[in-house]
């Protein structure tokens, strides 16, 4: 099987077919989905997915976007919120400086906020980071100093050395549809030197359609064909890159559990088998 570790189920763009997009991820292999939070104020919508879905789970985070909207939030609120069961991860958090919808400032501190949370929870932080490598870089440096954190650079189109660092610091790399473009060679690349140990795939569905689905809107199914992507340039079987992924997502992502029963998971990954 495979995971979507980072999608957004509540986006508009599924309100319609949401039971249809939960049941073609599963016919694909895909078992278990997290739907991330973009703004804290609306966790209930999250959470009312979630607890819909037996294999669905969910974060807890402001995205970096929206930090100026949640700047009074702290992060014992986060911590708080984050004792729900269904809440696996925090975030997404980190720094945008390719839209500049909030400030820098409002951006640091509540990345700072949500290595603070995922620190004190154990619970891994999904960053956003785009356009900003040398202070995404920096602030992950300094907050280790005060101790390490698990976390994932979601959706990573970044540089070599900001992955490579990250990985040096414990940090997972997670990689989208963009993978698989015909123009990202540099970035299969990078997907190839990070740790296997430490890679994750995922949709960010709706959004970055994987090949063939290129501009149309992504859900979790299309995950497995990152996954294919990521497997041919790094010379190994879809099986391989499926079973070592899923086991990095489980031992990252410590309070999801694992689907009840493979049969909602049973579906063969192209060119792989599930399990």
């Amino acid at each position: 099987m495979l995971v979507d570790h980072h999608c957004h189920l509540d986006f508009p763009q599924f309100a319609a077919d949401l039971d249809g997009i939960v049941a073609r991820a599963h016919e694909a292999g895909v078992g278990s989905m997290v739907t991330i939070s973009t703004r804290i104020r609306r966790l209930d919508d999250i959470l009312a997915i979630a607890e819909r879905y037996p294999d669905v789970w969910c974060s807890v985070g402001t995205h970096p976007h929206q930090a100026d909207e949640e700047r009074g939030i702290t992060t014992e609120e986060i911590v708080a919120l984050s004792r729900h069961p269904k809440v696996v991860a925090i975030g997404e958090a980190g720094l945008d400086y390719f839209y500049k919808h909030a400030s820098p400032e409002a951006q640091a501190e509540g990345f700072r906020r949500h290595i603070a949370a995922a620190r004190i929870t154990g619970l891994p932080l999904e960053i956003h980071t785009r356009d900003a490598d040398a202070d995404t870089l920096s602030i992950l440096e300094d907050e280790h100093q005060q101790g390490a954190f698990p976390a994932i650079l979601h959706c990573f189109t970044g540089g070599r050395r900001l992955a490579l660092r990250a990985a040096e610091l414990g940090l997972y790399v997670s990689f989208s549809g963009v993978a698989s473009f015909k123009k990202s060679d540099e970035l299969r690349s990078i997907a190839c030197d990070v740790p296997l140990g430490q890679l994750l795939v995922e949709t960010d569905a709706p959004f970055l359609a994987p090949e063939p689905h290129r501009g149309r809107t992504n859900e979790p199914a299309f995950v497995v064909h990152t996954a294919a992507a990521i497997a041919r340039a790094r010379g190994i079987s879809p099986d391989d890159l499926a079973a070592a992924t899923t086991e990095n997502f489980f031992r990252l992502f410590k309070k999801a559990r694992r689907p009840q029963s493979n049969a909602a998971a049973a579906a063969t990954v192209p060119g792989a088998n599930a399990g």
